[in-house]
């Protein structure tokens, strides 16, 4: 492994951070991200593809949750399945808190969790009533992906986590008084080589 590889797995271990569950007010929601697949029919008038597929066939799903005025946890998962964002959502949200989502069926089981929960339906184009909304993950999502495409241009699915941690982290660190560059050099003082060729944080 060069010391360039070396250098990049200690980024990436640093960016990582976990930081403890959310808590408070908490917004969670999932988005997609990944181009057209080569060959793929354009999009009709009504977002589905030509062929009959859906707009999101082929792309990779990240589920994130965001403490209003807060911290955001997000995470590459296979899909959009309730045995993959539940599980996510119970490690990284305390079951104290209040919970906002959409309409997606795959959070009906939150109240049995512990959680409050409060839904926006965007189906019926409500993204607004009262303090229920999603509009601060979405913001996220919306500093994700033209981070991605304006920096990046394209991101392949095994590296995607990478980046989804990268931006979480300067969203979290967003009102620091410090630069990003200390930030990251006082967090970097702290991580050492593991023994099976992975960084990990000195606690």
């Amino acid at each position: 492994m060069t010391r360039v590889n070396l250098s990049l797995l200690a980024i990436a271990a640093i960016m990582a951070e976990d930081g403890g569950p959310l808590s408070g007010e908490v917004e969670i929601d999932e988005t997609f991200i990944g181009g057209r697949a080569r060959g793929q029919a354009p999009k009709q008038a009504d977002g589905k593809l030509r062929t009959g597929r859906r707009p999101n066939d082929g792309k990779i799903t990240v589920i994130g949750a965001v403490e209003r005025g807060g911290r955001v946890h997000a995470r590459a998962v296979p899909n959009r399945k309730i045995e993959n964002l539940l599980p996510l959502v119970v490690e990284h949200v305390m079951p104290t808190s209040t919970v906002f989502t959409d309409e997606a069926h795959q959070y009906k089981r939150l109240p049995k969790q512990g959680y409050t929960h409060h839904r926006i339906n965007h189906g019926a184009r409500v993204y607004v009533k009262g303090n229920v909304h999603t509009n601060t993950i979405e913001g996220f999502w919306s500093l994700l992906k033209n981070g991605i495409v304006g920096v990046h241009h394209a991101v392949g699915g095994k590296y995607l986590q990478s980046y989804v941690d990268e931006y979480a982290f300067r969203y979290n660190h967003r009102n620091d008084a410090r630069h990003m560059f200390h930030v990251l050099s006082g967090r970097m003082t702290a991580v050492r080589y593991g023994n099976f060729g992975e960084y990990a944080p000195i606690g």
